[in-house]
């Protein structure tokens, strides 16, 4: 399953951890988002390790859940590709 995650931290520290954190489950597509192609036990790990790193009052983390229907329909203007699950996951 293809997973949208993006996230708003004004803290530099939080949001370098979150950055790194979200480098192991996926491919930075903007700044601050995210595509995550995980099975049930990547997204537990991935949301685990996200909920370690505290945030302020003003920050948030959005995890978007792309269903295939939505992610077929994704259209692209600009350069790159959409992040394809891969043929194997490592646990």
């Amino acid at each position: 399953m293809l997973y949208l995650v993006c996230y708003d931290i004004s803290n530099d520290n939080a949001r370098n951890r979150m950055s790194k954190a979200l480098l192991d489950f996926g491919s930075r597509i903007q700044e601050s988002v995210f595509e995550c192609p995980l099975n049930d036990l990547l997204l537990e790990r991935m949301m685990t390790r996200l909920e370690r790193i505290p945030l302020g009052d003003i920050d948030r983390v959005r995890v978007y859940r792309l269903c295939g229907p939505c992610v077929e329909r994704v259209r692209l203007y600009g350069p790159g590709d959409i992040t394809t699950e891969p043929d194997v996951y490592l646990a």
